[in-house]
């Protein structure tokens, strides 16, 4: 080979292999993450449960005299107030008995009149001998006896009196009418097992929650140290979220007093009362009880997305110190608060959050960085002079 092609051979291998080995020393681009700078504020503390509504009052009604249905005094599915007639049951059999009885009592009464006259001819003859003792100790116990008659012969008239009333049949509460079970004609009988009708109060009704007994203790504690917003004695104020997400505008209270502790699951029932004039609220239905148990006034919010758990559980995030590297940080979390968490311990106002961008980002690293809101927007994007110093 020519010497002069020769050292330009050599020459362009020097520079092929100085070029691959500048590559290979040229470090590994920055990962670009989005930072949430912390604030602290004002954060409301609430307590969502779950629950199920309950009606305030159900009556069931069954007949107590047996006999015919004449009439149905009410329309199925309608309002009807307490002591407003439901039904009408023929009463022709328990007149004709409200008769007899007043008429056994009224030959009892006179059987009395009887027995007293003669005891009181009998008293001063027996004085005089005119009559034996024997015979006053009879019309004595013959007066006593009627009068016993005369007792009983009023409370069976009493008794047939009230199964008359009871061939017209109240409704003892107001409330919504269900289904009714018989028409005109049906034969019903004294005590029967199946109902009428069923007659459900809605205006108010309850909410029934079931939680672990350390919340109902921890809901005391709040509302005995003032933190729960009172709503009359012994109620803290709560409000609810209905099945399909919207709040229902009327707000209620926590009566404490109808917590009851199961034994076997070691949960107790928390009972609250709502108001119901609309009749929007129905037995059955699923709801969320919302209780306000007060204002944390430096509270801090970290956004979800913002915060892992890691192989233990634990809460973690990554945060970006001044010098733009990664720091890992373990959390305290109280609660979730929308789509935040409320930490405790951790992190502190003027931390950098990172909320995406986590997965390329390595605690100790250095990382390009673009601030925005909590709900996504730029507030400051990638700085000029870190792009130019990452390159």
């Amino acid at each position: 080979m020519h010497p002069s092609r020769h050292a330009a051979w050599m020459i362009a291998a020097a520079l092929v292999s100085g070029c691959g080995k500048s590559e290979q020393r040229r470090p590994p681009p920055m990962a670009s993450v989005d930072v949430v700078t912390l604030h602290t504020g004002p954060v409301v503390l609430t307590t969502e449960l779950p629950g199920r509504l309950t009606a305030h009052r159900v009556a069931d009604i069954r007949p107590q005299v047996s006999g015919l249905v004449l009439k149905r005094l009410f329309t199925e599915g309608d309002m009807v107030r307490a002591g407003q007639q439901l039904y009408q049951i023929d009463p022709k059999p328990y007149e004709a008995s409200l008769a007899s009885a007043k008429a056994t009592a009224a030959k009892a009464r006179a059987a009395v009149v009887s027995a007293q006259l003669m005891v009181k001819r009998y008293r001063p003859l027996a004085k005089a001998f005119a009559v034996s003792q024997q015979d006053l100790d009879n019309a004595v116990a013959t007066l006593a006896q009627d009068e016993a008659d005369v007792a009983s012969g009023e409370a069976t008239v009493q008794t047939a009196a009230i199964n008359l009333a009871y061939t017209r049949m109240y409704a003892p509460i107001s409330g919504h009418t269900g289904r009714s079970s018989v028409t005109e004609g049906a034969l019903v009988t004294q005590n029967q097992t199946d109902s009428l009708v069923t007659v459900t109060e809605l205006d108010p009704i309850y909410v029934d929650v079931t939680q672990p007994a350390g919340t109902a203790i921890r809901l005391k504690r709040e509302y005995t140290a003032g933190q729960l917003e009172a709503a009359g004695a012994d109620a803290a104020a709560v409000s609810l979220v209905l099945e399909d997400g919207t709040p229902y505008e009327q707000r209620g209270k926590l009566l404490f007093s109808e917590v009851n502790v199961d034994q076997s699951t070691g949960s107790v029932t928390l009972r609250a009362l709502f108001p119901n004039p609309q009749g929007l609220l129905l037995p059955g239905m699923f709801v969320r009880e919302q209780i306000v148990e007060g204002v944390r006034q430096h509270g801090l919010l970290v956004p979800q997305r913002g915060v892992t758990h890691d192989e233990r559980g634990q809460p973690t995030a990554m945060v970006v110190g001044p010098d733009d590297k990664v720091q890992l940080r373990s959390l305290v979390t109280d609660r979730a608060i929308g789509t935040d968490w409320l930490v405790t311990k951790g992190l502190q106002a003027g931390d950098r959050v990172i909320v995406a961008g986590v997965q390329m980002a390595r605690p100790g690293a250095k990382v390009l960085v673009r601030e925005v809101t909590a709900d996504g927007a730029v507030l400051k994007p990638v700085q000029a002079g870190t792009k130019q110093a990452a390159e």
